[in-house]
């Protein structure tokens, strides 16, 4: 059996962690052996996706209570996963919102909330993360999840702010890659596409939206479950040491065109 993508005695976090690609993503590093911190604002559902884990993999999990945009949380609840297990190994930057809205109408404060939540929180905890777990042990992978709208534009649904953010996320990662390479830390940032959540499925499900995947997606449709599960499980295992860095788009073949 190939052990180059086994995580086991490794420990993830993975934020926003409460609903959708975060809890897929966190299932998909349990079951090859990681254990799992789930991290959002919603403590009754980040406790609720760690017992599911637990139950279904046999790895440890718990769930962390966290606000990504205010320090204090991110630096307690970094303190809190470091006692319970002594180590982070593995830091999935998944928690993001979005603002739509045409560009003319977007407010100041519609602007601040994206980057503050998107680029921020997502410094913020690698900050902690690096500080506290990972410079010390001369070890790390840290994954930003940003979008296919962090490398280009579009004409479907306007956010200028999350395009901004998403974009921020994706230099973010270059510099940090650069500057924390010298202690083992692969930093890499993955750009997914339309994926079915409980958020997005009437919006991709509409008739405009379902023409649009056909024009604009060379393979004609939307990301399934899992399907960005395995950039995740690649990023954060032994078969990616050498990989660092690059902004991986899983996207259907958007952005190729």
């Amino acid at each position: 059996m190939s052990t180059i993508f086994d995580l086991s005695g490794r420990t993830a976090i993975v934020t926003g962690c409460s609903t959708g690609l975060g809890v897929q993503m966190a299932k998909a590093l349990a079951a090859n052996g990681a254990d799992i911190v789930a991290l959002a604002r919603r403590k009754n559902l980040v406790d609720e996706v760690a017992s599911e884990i637990e139950k279904t993999y046999g790895v440890k999990a718990i769930g962390v209570k966290c606000d990504i945009t205010i320090t204090d949380d991110v630096e307690a609840a970094v303190d809190t996963v470091m006692k319970n297990f002594g180590r982070i190994d593995i830091l999935i930057n998944n928690a993001g919102t979005g603002a739509v809205a045409p560009a003319e109408y977007i407010s100041d404060e519609q602007f601040y909330n994206e980057l503050d939540i998107d680029l921020f929180g997502s410094f913020r905890m690698a900050r902690a993360v690096a500080k506290k777990a990972m410079i010390p042990a001369k070890f790390g992978r840290i994954i930003n999840i940003a979008s296919m709208y962090g490398l280009v534009g579009n004409k479907v649904a306007p956010c200028s702010p999350y395009h901004a953010a998403k974009g921020g996320v994706i230099n973010m990662t270059r510099g940090l890659a650069a500057e924390w390479g010298k202690y083992g830390i692969t930093v890499n940032v993955i750009c997914p596409g339309y994926f079915y959540t409980p958020l997005t499925k009437d919006t991709l499900d509409s008739e405009f939206f379902q023409q649009n995947a056909k024009t604009m997606i060379p393979l004609e449709r939307y990301g399934n479950e899992g399907e960005l599960d395995t950039a995740a499980v690649f990023l954060s295992s032994p078969a990616s040491s050498y990989v660092t860095g690059v902004a991986l788009p899983v996207d259907g073949g958007y952005t190729c065109m």
